[in-house]
């Protein structure tokens, strides 16, 4: 019987845990190289407790990936800090973001319909409250859409940055090669430009399809002249996936 990732290898280049995703494109006859081109590394400082201890000041807590959701957590782990002190509600950009945030006992009181902070900004307002005191926990790399999208003032702090990883680019380079019918996926922009700067030069851009989760990261991958084959409306990696199995091109 037919399966309808026969063939394909896709190239997994985020840094998220991606054992899941694994599975489903093995079921589905595919294989899948994890190579990750960046990975998380946690942001400390020495006034991290006061910083937590702050939160229950706040309004609303905004979380707009998985990595901010588990770095914040590490604080509050590492600061063995009482989770009853915060009062106030909590906005997530993402299912998964979502499911983690309720994975470690919190309640998400707001997601956007689309998974983006673009679409965050038009709609959060209209459950926020009037001036309400918000709190963005973020990466390093976070674009600057909240803070300028949203008609109050949000306060920032980053627990996380991210950093390149070059150590996958041979892998990459080796498989993407050695393909009948190779497919990147693609999750961020950094990954994208990590990708251009280290793979492009032994590979070039037009020897596997690309996939893409996000405008932001359809825009990155365009900005060097390549195009992006798959591209769903629902930005997770589950429904990229479906998109390559069912053929669904742009």
């Amino acid at each position: 019987m037919h399966k309808p990732l026969e063939g394909k290898t896709i190239l997994l280049t985020g840094s998220k845990k991606t054992q899941s995703i694994v599975d489903t494109i093995v079921q589905q006859g595919g294989e899948a190289v994890v190579c990750p081109l960046i990975r998380t590394v946690e942001v400390t400082e020495a006034d991290d407790y006061e910083r937590l201890a702050s939160c229950k000041h706040y309004d609303w807590l905004i979380f707009t990936s998985q990595n901010g959701v588990e770095f914040f957590w590490k604080k509050i782990e590492r600061h063995q800090f009482n989770l009853s002190q915060l009062s106030g509600k909590i906005a997530a950009v993402g299912e998964k973001t979502a499911a983690l945030l309720e994975r470690y006992g919190f309640t998400v009181h707001f997601m956007p319909s689309i998974f983006s902070a673009d679409t965050f900004v038009k709609e959060f307002p209209s459950v926020s409250g009037e001036s309400p005191k918000c709190l963005f926990i973020r990466g390093g790399l976070a674009k600057d859409t909240l803070k300028k999208g949203l008609p109050f003032p949000i306060d920032e702090w980053t627990v996380y940055t991210t950093v390149e990883n070059k150590e996958s680019i041979d892998k990459i380079v080796e498989t993407v090669r050695n393909s009948r019918q190779p497919i990147l996926i693609f999750a961020s922009p950094s990954a994208v430009d990590c990708f251009h700067k280290y793979a492009v030069p032994e590979i070039g851009w037009n020897q596997a399809k690309i996939a893409c989760i996000g405008h932001i990261t359809k825009g990155a991958v365009e900005k060097y002249g390549a195009h992006v084959t798959y591209f769903p409306q629902k930005y997770t990696m589950q429904s990229v996936i479906e998109a390559i199995a069912k053929g669904e091109e742009m």
